[in-house]
């Protein structure tokens, strides 16, 4: 999908910057895997910097509404980085989906080896995600994700 020309460094950053999102509001479901390899060190720095930003409570929303308005509709800013931002915000859209799941399923299941095993299964799927679609993006290449692209490519207009 390249046909939009080539892409800027400064396009390949931005699209790669707008994963931090799904990465930041995902890092949570990694807990087991942090505890289990020792690397609560690691979990408590990227938290802290996550929870030291202004307006705490609200963060993720209002980047949410200042991504999806400021950057995916505004026709102005390359096809590039609007691909990637919506693309982005449906992964945190996914990520958020599964937190109530999984919360539900703890209340359910009241905790377990079942539970911790979706809890990391959906964090290396973040992962996973988030990783390819940086690297993508760093490339210059449009990241194809099954269903979520196709829901991007019906959302980005060119």
């Amino acid at each position: 999908m390249n046909m939009y020309g080539d892409k800027s460094g400064w396009d390949r950053l931005f699209a790669s910057l707008v994963y931090l999102l799904p990465f930041f509001d995902g890092i949570g479901f990694g807990g087991f895997l942090f505890q289990q390899f020792h690397l609560e060190s690691i979990l408590g720095l990227l938290l802290g910097i996550y929870m030291t930003l202004p307006l705490q409570p609200y963060t993720g929303l209002i980047v949410f509404f200042v991504l999806l308005f400021a950057v995916v509709r505004n026709e102005r800013v390359s096809h590039f980085i609007r691909y990637n931002t919506m693309q982005a915000i449906l992964v945190d859209l996914v990520l958020l989906l599964c937190g109530l799941l999984l919360d539900l399923a703890k209340i359910a299941i009241s905790g377990g080896l079942l539970v911790e095993t979706l809890y990391n299964t959906v964090f290396l799927g973040l992962l996973a995600i988030v990783g390819y679609s940086v690297f993508q993006s760093v490339m210059g290449r449009y990241a194809e994700i099954p269903v979520i692209s196709d829901a991007v490519n019906m959302q980005v207009r060119n």
